[in-house]
């Protein structure tokens, strides 16, 4: 029986740059863009054959780069040998598979231990897929003389095939995929760690069928999760990705990177098993709560189509221009986080109003739905719209300080935060009726843009992009986090465009 875990991507909306230091929140969304692990045995049953019994067989394939790479898992040590001749190594995917069994490990009591060397010496079968959203496919759409319109992207098959961007690097050239800034390598690292965890029968993963969450599994899938994908990365990150991968949309702040400290030992030569129950141990001292976008608001994101940026890099020129420029930086990183909490505290004020006074609250939505900002309050009607309007209107001006800090900090960096390009585009975006806000995600750059409008107003915008040749993308906000869809329909689709998909 196969078992197939999505995780979903994720837009950080406030917070770039402050959440990788504590106590500075970030508001991030999970949305409807998800990453798929499939996981069954390799084999019908254990052969007799003296080497099994001390390796088991790992097949992993990504139909979507037509790659298939074999590897052998020591069942004592639990390291991970390449076994086949292709050089695609995929570090994510592979921590992932050492650090889930090892926490099998770690848990498991004697008896439990010896099922799961029954289980594993099945071998592990592993397919990963992650929906189109994640990746960049305007090079396709416009081979197909198709206009840059989320219905083009809809009419290109589930599970494309991605383009490989031929960049020259050094001696060789090095692909490279060209992404949409979704947090792809943190929701298929999670999507892995659960569906393995909920085979090996670590974990009891929720399904969208059953509903609730079961808090205790989930920390688990997130402990292991985020492990493997720092030491995949090389780096401790803030985490907000896989954080919100496993329990979907939040405001969060950032754990200690002194919980992961064992796996960064673990190359001194201590037993796997020992690393990952030390892992399992430490103080997680993140905090999250739950969050979502106010009702009859809508998540809008635009592709520029400028290929993405390098996150790490920005950082890097950040942190090295607080270094060098300590007052300065100490003063954009206030303002910044003022206007951070100014958002989230408006955001949670519609919120409240609409759980209050809901039909105030759905005609303000709706009559501001057709109007540019300027014109909101006229016509709004009695003290409740009245708060409303003031609260989206406050929600607009906590952006655009957001927005000029988010600048000020790029300039003074030498880095493109808030490229020109992309203001450009946002200030025509924020000024047609309807749009609440708009900013460049995360760390910005070039990735996506993103907007929020109000009622059925995001129509009129995706036009208006799709006219600057930005392409409005198949993405709104999605609370979900990590699923089980074994019982889901959906499961059969995967499996069957898994299958379709040929390896050469």
């Amino acid at each position: 029986m196969a078992v197939v875990a999505s995780s979903p991507g994720k837009v950080l909306m406030t917070g770039g740059y402050l959440i990788l230091e504590r106590p500075n929140a970030g508001i991030v969304l999970s949305t409807n863009a998800r990453f798929y692990a499939i996981i069954k045995p390799l084999y019908e049953e254990i052969t007799p054959d003296s080497w099994a019994w001390a390796w088991a067989d790992v097949k992993l394939t990504s139909p979507q780069m037509a790659r298939e790479t074999m590897y052998k898992l020591s069942l004592k040590h639990l390291q991970l040998q390449f076994a086949s001749s292709s050089d695609a190594r995929n570090p994510f995917v592979e921590y992932a598979l050492q650090y889930a069994v090892a926490a099998a490990h770690a848990i498991f009591d004697k008896t439990k231990k010896e099922e799961l060397q029954k289980l594993l010496l099945l071998g592990l079968d592993i397919t990963i897929i992650g929906c189109n959203e994640f990746y960049s496919y305007r090079n396709q759409i416009e081979a197909r003389g198709l206009p840059l319109t989320p219905d083009s992207l809809a009419s290109l098959p589930p599970f494309a095939s991605i383009t490989l961007n031929e960049e020259e690097s050094g001696l060789k050239s090095k692909p490279e995929v060209a992404k949409t800034g979704l947090g792809s390598s943190a929701a298929m690292t999670t999507a892995v760690v659960a569906a393995l965890l909920h085979y090996l029968g670590v974990v009891n993963l929720p399904s969208e069928l059953n509903g609730g969450s079961i808090s205790e599994e989930l920390d688990i899938v997130h402990i292991i999760a985020q492990t493997a994908h720092c030491i995949a990365q090389g780096k401790v990150g803030s985490g907000f990705d896989v954080s919100s991968a496993v329990y979907g949309s939040q405001r969060y702040i950032r754990f200690s990177p002194e919980v992961i400290s064992s796996a960064q030992d673990a190359a001194q030569g201590m037993p796997m098993e020992e690393v990952i129950g030390n892992v399992l141990k430490a103080n997680w001292d993140h905090e999250r709560t739950k969050f979502s976008l106010p009702p009859m608001m809508t998540l809008l994101l635009g592709e520029p189509g400028a290929g993405g940026s390098s996150t790490p890099s920005m950082v890097g020129a950040v942190k090295k221009w607080q270094k060098s420029d300590p007052q300065s930086s100490l003063e954009t990183w206030k303002k910044l986080s003022e206007a951070n909490s100014a958002l989230e505290m408006h955001l949670k004020m519609l919120s409240k109003l609409a759980e209050t006074y809901y039909d105030d609250y759905r005609s303000a939505i709706s009559r501001c739905s057709l109007l540019t900002s300027e014109k909101w309050m006229e016509g709004a009607v009695g003290p409740n719209q009245i708060e409303v309007v003031k609260a989206l209107l406050g929600a607009r001006d906590d952006m655009l300080m957001i927005r000029c800090n988010m600048r000020r900090m790029g300039e003074a960096a030498g880095i493109p935060i808030e490229p020109e390009s992309q203001t450009k585009l946002l200030d025509t975006t924020i000024s047609m009726e309807g749009v609440l806000l708009g900013g460049v995600p995360g760390a910005g750059g070039f990735d996506a843009v993103f907007a929020v409008t109000l009622g059925d107003s995001s129509s009129n915008v995706i036009k208006v992009w799709s006219s600057l040749n930005v392409l409005a993308l198949l993405v709104n906000e999605d609370p979900r986090g990590v699923s089980l869809e074994s019982n889901d329909p959906r499961a059969t689709q995967i499996t069957d465009a898994v299958s379709s998909i040929r390896i050469e």
